[in-house]
């Protein structure tokens, strides 16, 4: 690679802010995969996977939430600021009714192929296992 050329890391960097948004504020030169992770990171509380599970289906008020997610008010609350701030939902109000809905379809179709990819996990696990009750690995 000549001095002057790009390495494909170097193609994959985004200008963003200290508050992730691109294009404006402070600019900071992230890699795409450390925003990836970060991401990622989000996703990785059961109670956000459930709360985006149920904002793929359809908006939904907190209240409506609460028995759904099975937390109390205050954990559900945060977890919803987790996800706002990281611009995967959105709110709007109606009267004292907070409603949220999921910011990009994308995310729910995130959430598909997760359990497509871990449905097979499973399938393969189970098949072993069944393998290893009737002797057939040692």
């Amino acid at each position: 690679m000549t001095r002057g050329e790009r390495t494909p890391l170097a193609r994959e960097r985004f200008r963003v802010d200290e508050m992730g948004n691109q294009g404006r504020g402070i600019q900071v030169s992230t890699p795409l995969y450390q925003l990836k992770a970060e991401f990622f990171k989000t996703l990785g509380h059961p109670v956000r996977i459930r709360v985006l599970e149920l904002l793929s289906q359809r908006e939904h008020a907190v209240a409506e939430m609460l028995p759904e997610v099975g937390v109390e008010a205050a954990s559900l609350s945060q977890q919803l600021a987790v996800l706002r701030k990281a611009n995967l939902v959105v709110t709007r109000r109606e009267g004292s009714n907070v409603f949220y809905s999921l910011t990009h379809p994308q995310i729910a179709e995130l959430l598909r192929v997760a359990r497509g990819i871990l449905s097979g996990v499973l399938e393969g696990q189970a098949e072993l296992l069944a393998d290893l009750k009737a002797g057939r690995h040692t």
